[in-house]
């Protein structure tokens, strides 16, 4: 109980970690605006149809397709805090640009390709950022800190995540949806503030350069192939990820599309709407961070994941039914009506941010200590690859299945895909794991 309780105090009152926590928590607020408002700005102001909204979230996430593993290269070679500080002050500035745009009464004009490049510029930075985080912790942390680190962590993206989307959706309401965007834009900004405060001395090691980027970037391959748990994590995370996406890229447009085909909720309450459910929801994230290390004490870190990412698939499964349930409100709170659909939806979402949370912060906390410090870039960025790089293909899947098949019966196929992804660690050596192993060497 003592080392426990040090290990706590220590972590918090690690200056550089406060930091760091502190630029994850503005700006996880700030992307609520942007995550509802830009396929708002689509699909409102634009009319984006389903492939369009689908090519809207391909743009942003194709980057991890083309650059993330020459990512996982250059941040291995060059200063971590100065990468995250460049891409978030770039980040703020590109998503200016909308509302910008739409002050200046030109964002019609431009139109759905205007929308794109941003949403891919925007990708490309994250691509550098996001594999940076995950790379720039280990070194900010003790080994034995790193699932307490990642907790934290957590706890400030599941915060953000609760009131976020409903403050989102309001503002959303009244200012319309580009407008929005400049909350995010501000939110990136004051990040980098935060970021750039970190004292840290990082050593770069000019020795483990390799004269070939190509021969960092099979570094990086070999490790996560050849360690059967790193490959079986990111066959089940890709997996879940690339149907995830196929159901986010429709949610929106199911919500708004007339019943019985749809949710029927009007335009103007669609932000409105959408942030309460995800709100409400995210109270579950919460839950998740609370239990996260509990579950992999109680029953060990390999079935908390297992169950865990099966739970999370399960969870979706209301988004389907809601489409078969009455949209007649049962009751009126603040003159907004609440109905079956949404509490159906709300309760899954629930369920599944709690296992969502509990998952990753197992999984990562794994992958981070078994792999050396050397080598945490490109195994991030080899990861992210593999599972973040099956989220434009599940957008763009999604969206064609939407149009082609109806939003339901595509929602009814994401859904069925992400509920087997947990099959990946079934046949894994994670399933089995007590504890966290010491790092390959």
């Amino acid at each position: 109980m003592e080392t426990t309780t040090t290990q706590k105090e220590t972590l918090w009152r690690n200056p550089n970690f406060l930091k760091l926590w502190t630029s994850e928590t503005i700006s996880q607020f700030g992307s609520q605006f942007t995550g509802l408002a830009l396929p708002l700005t689509a699909i409102i102001i634009l009319s984006a149809d389903p492939v369009q909204v689908g090519i809207l979230n391909f743009a942003g996430s194709v980057p991890w397709l083309i650059f993330g593993l020459v990512a996982g290269v250059w941040i291995d070679r060059h200063r971590k805090q100065r990468i995250m500080v460049t891409s978030n002050i770039l980040r703020g500035s590109i998503l200016a640009l909308i509302p910008i745009a739409a002050v200046l009464g030109v964002i019609t004009r431009l139109g759905i390709p205007f929308l794109y490049a941003i949403s891919f510029c925007v990708g490309f930075l994250q691509v550098f950022f996001d594999i940076t985080y995950q790379s720039y912790l280990p070194s900010l942390v003790r080994r034995d800190q790193l699932v307490e680190g990642n907790r934290n962590l957590q706890a400030s993206a599941s915060t953000a995540q609760v009131a976020g989307p409903t403050i989102a959706g309001i503002i959303i309401s009244i200012v319309t949806a580009p407008i929005a965007i400049v909350f995010d834009a501000f939110s990136f900004f004051a990040s980098a503030l935060a970021l750039g405060r970190i004292d840290h001395e990082e050593v770069i090691d000019k020795e483990i350069v390799k004269p070939s980027v190509l021969a960092d970037i099979r570094e990086g391959l070999h490790v996560v192939f050849s360690n059967r748990m790193l490959r079986m994590i990111a066959g089940c995370t890709g997996t879940s990820n690339f149907f995830g996406t196929a159901l986010g890229t429709l949610f929106l447009l199911y919500l708004i599309q007339p019943s019985p085909a749809g949710l029927g909720v009007s335009e103007n309450l669609a932000g409105v709407t959408a942030g309460i459910i995800f709100s409400v929801a995210s109270v579950g994230a919460l839950v998740g961070v609370a239990v996260s290390t509990k579950v992999a004490r109680s029953i060990g870190v390999g079935p908390a994941i297992l169950g865990s990412i099966l739970i999370g698939g399960l969870g979706a499964i209301p988004y389907y039914l809601s489409g078969s349930l009455t949209v007649s409100p049962l009751f009126t709170l603040g003159g907004f009506g609440v109905n079956w659909s949404m509490l159906s939806i709300m309760a899954g979402q629930f369920i599944s941010f709690i296992a969502t949370v509990v998952y990753n912060v197992n999984q990562v906390s794994l992958r981070q200590a078994i792999v050396p410090l050397r080598l945490q870039g490109r195994m991030n960025a080899t990861m992210r690859f593999l599972v973040w790089g099956t989220i434009p293909l599940g957008a763009i899947t999604g969206g064609i299945l939407g149009e082609f098949l109806g939003l339901r019966t595509a929602i009814g196929i994401a859904i069925l895909g992400g509920s087997l992804s947990f099959l990946w660690v079934l046949l894994s050596p994670v399933r089995s794991l007590k504890t966290i192993p010491e790092h390959m060497g």
